[in-house]
């Protein structure tokens, strides 16, 4: 198979992911925080381990400001419900993930949509048009989970530095892909997957939490700390942890994280920009294709083939090539809106780590053999 789904999650992995998964199995796959035996304290050291990693990839001074979440969604929900009251004031842009925009109207705020252009950049200056005086929250996507368009957050920070509101970064599509520094960006809210490309298992995330914000816990619950209060600790990363933790998928993400701070995350976007520019090459000479998205981007190729379905054409491609895509609304009806696909969809192509230019080549043939055929594969 030639999988090309990599922007919902990265099917292959590093082997040292597996492999540490699977020791962590046998040898110490016990409560982190609940019992002062070796295995809990070998968990512990490992989850650690992973927090300062994650630390030092976003550049943030203190790993107990990164908690570890079941994925990006999760961490959303933590910020966004943290923040926000019935009544107050967001601005998220036009290019958000229902991920945002469901837990902000779940937290029965206002919001204000700051439009993006027909590529799905949105500009600092769109950003600082959709603010009120009432604004207590700005929530941006870092890159586009439909078309790749990488938005300007460091601009974007500086608008929401300068008027003293939290700004919270999806990091769906760009962490491990693009390089993020939350001081520098000014950004007070980092929410990351890391089963994407930071290469970890599912049911991994995290949200880094600047000393700048307060929020408000969604979960309360045992912590191993504090056990005598009946309130929630004050202290992170214990606040936003309550549970047990995901111990088996945290190392495995630990070492995702340790591949990508080997390869460098500039040397990963480079060889996903050039095969995903490689691949829309080849698709835009496709009679009747339309791209979407624009130049500054991540490894992602939407597109979609007149007259023809995109879900039609997913299965096509899955079906009759053995390709793995991602067809439809993407989970972002405001993305497709603002670049002139909704209801319909489009066609998603991804690329990631372990992308060949042969795969891509041939993607791209199988486009055009579904544009000469006009004929629905069955």
């Amino acid at each position: 198979m030639i999988y090309l789904d990599n922007a919902a999650t990265t099917l292959k992995k590093p082997y040292a992911v597996r492999r540490e998964c699977a020791r962590c199995l046998r040898r110490f796959c016990a409560n982190s925080g609940r019992g002062g035996h070796k295995s809990a304290m070998l968990a512990a050291e490992r989850i650690y381990a992973c927090r300062e990693n994650l630390a030092a990839l976003f550049h943030a001074t203190d790993p107990s400001r990164v908690i570890f979440t079941a994925n990006a969604t999760a961490a959303l929900n933590i910020a966004v419900k943290g923040i926000l009251t019935p009544g107050a004031h967001a601005v998220i842009s036009g290019m958000e993930h229902n991920s945002v925009l469901r837990p902000v109207v779940g937290a029965s705020a206002a919001y204000t949509v700051a439009p993006a252009d027909e590529t799905g950049l949105v500009t600092a200056a769109s950003v600082e048009n959709a603010l009120r005086g009432d604004t207590a929250l700005i929530a941006v996507t870092h890159a586009s989970n439909v078309t790749g368009t990488v938005n300007p957050i460091f601009e974007i920070g500086q608008i929401a530095a300068k008027y003293q509101i939290p700004f919270l970064v999806d990091a769906a599509q760009s962490a491990g892909v693009l390089p993020i520094d939350v001081q520098t960006d000014n950004i007070s809210l980092l929410a990351f997957p890391g089963h994407k490309a930071l290469y970890g298992p599912t049911g991994t995330g995290g949200l880094y939490i600047s000393p700048a914000v307060s929020l408000r816990t969604l979960t309360e619950g045992g912590t191993g700390s504090a056990s005598e209060s009946d309130s929630q600790p004050e202290f992170l990363p214990d606040r936003f942890e309550s549970g047990t933790l995901n111990t088996v998928g945290i190392v495995g993400l630990n070492e995702g994280v340790k591949f990508v701070m080997d390869r460098t995350v500039n040397a990963i976007r480079a060889e996903e920009v050039r095969l995903a520019d490689k691949l829309a090459e080849g698709i835009a000479r496709v009679p009747g294709v339309t791209l979407y998205g624009g130049k500054d981007r991540v490894g992602i190729v939407t597109f979609t083939l007149a007259g023809r379905d995109s879900v039609d054409i997913a299965n096509t491609l899955d079906g009759a090539y053995r390709i793995a895509s991602r067809s439809g609304l993407h989970c972002a009806p405001l993305a497709h809106k603002s670049i002139g696909t909704f209801p319909n969809g489009a066609v998603r192509l991804s690329v990631g780590c372990f992308t060949t230019e042969n795969e891509v080549d041939r993607a791209a043939e199988a486009v055009k053999r579904i544009a000469r055929s006009g004929v629905p594969f069955a």
